[in-house]
């Protein structure tokens, strides 16, 4: 799986920054958003839809995404 494809999963999952997600956890978000969102292409639009909503916290949320997919 690429990077995008599972910040995108991530930045969609319900998860929040101040639950302080482990990596299991942060697996299991993003496997089951791939899941409900009907693979990366729906997580995808979901997140479009996000910022298009929210522009104004969608750039963190974004950043935080990363930050726990890349590690």
């Amino acid at each position: 799986m690429s990077l995008a494809v599972a910040a995108e999963a991530l930045f969609v999952s319900p998860l929040q920054p101040s639950e302080h997600p482990s990596p299991e956890e942060v697996e299991a978000a993003i496997d089951d958003s791939l899941r409900e969102f009907g693979g990366p292409s729906g997580c995808a639009c979901w997140l479009a839809a996000e910022y298009g909503e929210h522009p104004e916290i969608a750039a963190d949320r974004m950043r935080w995404a990363l930050g726990l997919t890349t590690n």
